[in-house]
């Protein structure tokens, strides 16, 4: 059975993941299992204060068996990497599939911003896109989802009643209907079946 529509994860390419409040630890929880040999570029915005240099890539590298970095400005996107971005940076994806840094103005009040990355994504992977939003507690992510939605990717929002901070997950489900609400064990079931499902 090679009809894509029967499995719309068929022919994901990237993963965007927005996460707040609470985000560390569902973070760990999704990307936990999965394989050395995970072959789809993962990447994340986590809120966090400007002020100070990040630990998380250090932190998750030690933790997960793929590798894990900050994204740099102008870094070509590799398959089967966990890229986070700085503290105080937008990230985004330009259209030759490289990561660009920026300084502009916050969205949400965060910079990096969910939303600013999730669009981004958005325009460049269209129906290619999986792009998850988790725990948290402001609004960001909620628009960038939708347009991702809009642009033909799979969207998947972590079930309120789970999340540590719901006010991210319920922004969300308020703007748009998400391909999947789930709890993190069944989003990690989910990225883990990524590369076995049959295409």
């Amino acid at each position: 059975m090679n009809d894509a529509a029967a499995n719309p994860m068929c022919g994901i390419e990237a993963i965007v993941v927005g996460a707040s409040a609470g985000g560390v630890e569902a973070l760990l929880s999704i990307f936990g299992d999965l394989p050395q040999a995970f072959g789809l570029p993962i990447i994340a915005v986590l809120h966090l204060p400007d002020e100070r240099r990040s630990q998380l890539a250090e932190v998750f590298a030690r933790r997960l068996q793929i590798p894990v970095r900050e994204g740099q400005d102008k870094e070509v996107i590799q398959p089967g990497t966990l890229y986070f971005a700085s503290p105080g940076y937008h990230l985004s994806v330009e259209h030759d599939r490289s990561l660009s840094l920026s300084q502009e103005d916050r969205v949400h009040h965060s910079r990096p911003a969910i939303d600013y990355l999730f669009a981004s994504a958005g325009d460049v992977y269209g129906k290619r896109l999986l792009a998850i939003l988790l725990t948290g507690a402001n609004q960001d992510g909620a628009q960038g989802l939708a347009h991702v939605k809009q642009s033909g990717g799979i969207t998947v929002v972590q079930d309120p009643d789970e999340a540590r901070i719901a006010v991210m997950p319920r922004a969300a489900l308020a703007l748009h209907t998400p391909d999947h609400i789930l709890t993190l064990s069944r989003i990690a079931s989910l990225l883990a079946s990524l590369e076995s499902s049959p295409c």
